[in-house]
């Protein structure tokens, strides 16, 4: 099965929010579908995640992987 299908369930539930009007709810599910894509590309390329730190993270998102959190 391998891990592709959480980006499909978080594509499900984006739609929900949008038809539903969860505008923000819609934005942290698209925030959470790109992590679940880097987080997933970077198991494919590494084969493991390193461990990460407390240090290393902003709100569980890798500093070294160049993610800016919206505001």
């Amino acid at each position: 099965m391998g891990r592709d299908w959480i980006i499909d369930v978080l594509a499900d539930l984006r739609q929900f929010t949008r038809e539903n009007d969860l505008p923000m709810l819609t934005a942290q599910l698209e925030e959470a579908g790109l992590v679940a894509q880097v987080e997933i590309a970077s198991l494919t390329e590494h084969g493991a995640l390193t461990p990460r730190t407390d240090a290393d993270c902003g709100l569980g998102i890798p500093t070294k992987l160049s993610i800016s959190r919206r505001s």
